[in-house]
């Protein structure tokens, strides 16, 4: 049997998907809470989170150029700290990313239901139908459809920043300058640092979706090339479309007028006078949407396409069509999106609750462990006399470390912060049954092995 993944993925495809990873409706609507909870100085909360996830893009570069037989990033995990972690970490990045299928086909529902007069049901089911059937029609038709989407958001975040920034510096404002409202409302940090430091973990969800290069690598021609070069480019990106674009907001527009659940870029344009601005960042915050969607459709079925062939799921997902499209784990992706929208249909925001406070800090637990695996993996390379990769971590142990630190202290902040706790136990228990369900599949594989016949 074939379990191939196809090579058919270019360099503008995984570039575009590094992209479209990194942004989505967490910065267009998601920035108005950490704006509101920080101030002025929320861009430096996205800076801390820009460092951080800079820092477990570097460590999984160093773990693709030393191991290039590894094609996914939950396996680093299994190569570095054994198959229990591998099995842990397989099965959270795969819930995460399932349970952003209908978590984004709601989204998206919601909005096009402002313009399509029908009832948020068939639309939400009319976009799963098509984005089960982009990803049933091969890797390339996922790669192309996204890189088309992730050119919009990129241009219209770079239209958006030099539009602001002429704002900003006083070139098309009608009073001048508009660098005040940094300190002129509270002061550049109205609620104090805590406040800054504090709104990090709702940030650095939003931030997250980098590492999705390491899963459509598997599918390029050259993985571990692919892996080293958008590793060293993620900051830049992060730098450019969250921390540069939330700090122009906060010049342009009052700090204390950005309302929650609404897009501060839209109240920003506003502000401008930028004509349609409303329709404009709608259509934007759709494209966002349905980016997510896709890519969300697209982890999910090649995590779990991934865990069949460790044999941490049943076998028949391993399965491949004749393009080479895993067509079971795609189909599972496609039911939990139906089965969400129908159920939100009946509760609306409980249902888009759970889903959210479901998958909480889980990336944050699979980001640490494999964090984890490559300290584990550079101790034991350098011990074996091997020769170090072409990609290193910097300052190493120290950076290691340190990273795994500041996503111990994002766990600690949710424990302890009342908006983010019902997230922060509900990931924990996801977390605890996962751990029992490898303690059930390990205790079923020792009963099935073959015993050992002793001659006496």
């Amino acid at each position: 049997m074939n379990t191939q993944l196809s090579r058919s993925l270019k360099g503008r495809h995984l570039t575009m998907i590094s992209i479209g990873g990194i942004i989505g409706a967490g910065l267009f609507v998601g920035s108005s809470t950490s704006i509101i909870a920080g101030g002025p100085a929320a861009f430096i909360s996205y800076g801390i989170c820009g460092l951080l996830i800079l820092l477990v893009m570097r460590m999984l570069a160093e773990m693709a150029t030393a191991l290039p037989e590894v094609r996914s990033f939950t396996d680093f995990a299994r190569a570095g700290l054994g198959p229990g972690v591998g099995f842990v970490v397989g099965w959270l990045y795969w819930y995460f990313w399932v349970l952003t299928v209908p978590v984004e086909a709601i989204a998206g529902a919601r909005i096009l239901q402002s313009w399509i007069p029908l009832p948020p049901l068939p639309i939400g089911l009319a976009l799963m139908t098509v984005m089960t059937g982009v990803n049933l029609l091969s890797a390339r038709s996922y790669a192309e459809f996204e890189f088309w989407f992730a050119s919009i958001k990129v241009a219209a975040i770079i239209v958006f920043i030099v539009i602001a920034a002429s704002y900003a510096f006083g070139w098309s404002a009608p009073h001048g300058a508009t660098f005040g409202n940094l300190v002129s409302h509270g002061g550049f940090t109205p609620r104090g640092w805590i406040a800054v430091f504090a709104a990090v973990p709702t940030v650095f969800f939003a931030m997250t979706g980098a590492e999705i290069t390491t899963i459509a690598a598997a599918e390029s021609a050259e993985p571990e090339r692919a892996i080293a070069r958008m590793s060293s480019a993620v900051i830049w990106r992060i730098l450019t479309f969250y921390v540069l674009s939330v700090f122009l907001i906060a010049c342009v527009v009052p700090w204390d007028q950005v309302r929650g659940g609404e897009s501060p870029f839209t109240l920003a344009l506003n502000t401008m006078h930028v004509p349609w601005a409303g329709s404009i960042m709608s259509v934007i915050i759709l494209t966002a949407v349905l980016s997510c969607l896709n890519s969300a459709f697209y982890v999910a079925s090649r995590v779990l396409f991934v865990l069949a062939d460790r044999g941490d799921a049943p076998q028949m997902l391993v399965k491949l069509n004749a393009r080479r499209v895993p067509v079971a784990s795609v189909l599972i992706g496609a039911v939990a999106g139906y089965l969400g929208i129908i159920a939100a249909t009946e509760a609306p925001q409980a249902v888009f609750d759970f889903l959210v406070s479901s998958s909480g800090a889980l990336i944050v637990y699979v980001y640490m462990l494999t964090a984890l695996a490559q300290i584990v993996l550079r101790v034991r390379r350098e011990r074996g006399g091997e020769p170090a990769p072409a990609i290193t971590m910097w300052w190493f142990p120290a950076l290691s470390l340190l990273c795994i630190a500041g996503m111990a202290a994002v766990l600690i902040a949710m424990a302890f912060t009342p908006g983010l706790q019902r997230d922060f136990n509900v990931s924990c228990l996801t977390l605890a049954i996962t751990v029992f369900a490898y303690w059930c599949v390990r205790i079923r594989r020792a009963a099935a092995a073959p015993k050992p016949v002793f001659d006496r």
